[in-house]
């Protein structure tokens, strides 16, 4: 069975704004990479690449995991609502 994409392709809903977030936070792919890495999730630059480009899909975990990094709600990663 073809895992689930967005009515575009992409296989995440989270992409622009995890970049905002980043941004906003002055994170480098790596600085965020790490911050994961010492959550014990093994992520690296290049993760964060491709679930930024839609190339990656993103894990329940990882996903606790960034609205933690970033003081956000899992609705807000995903639907934008604050």
């Amino acid at each position: 069975m073809p895992k689930p994409r967005t009515g575009n392709g992409e296989k995440n809903l989270i992409a622009s704004r995890l970049k905002s977030l980043r941004e906003r936070d002055n994170l480098s792919q790596r600085d965020l990479a790490y911050q994961l890495q010492l959550m014990g999730l093994d992520m690296d630059k290049n993760v964060i690449t491709r679930i930024e480009t839609c190339k990656r899909y993103v894990t329940d975990i990882e996903l606790q995991a960034l609205a933690a990094i970033f003081h956000v709600s899992y609705e807000y990663l995903i639907d934008g609502k604050e």
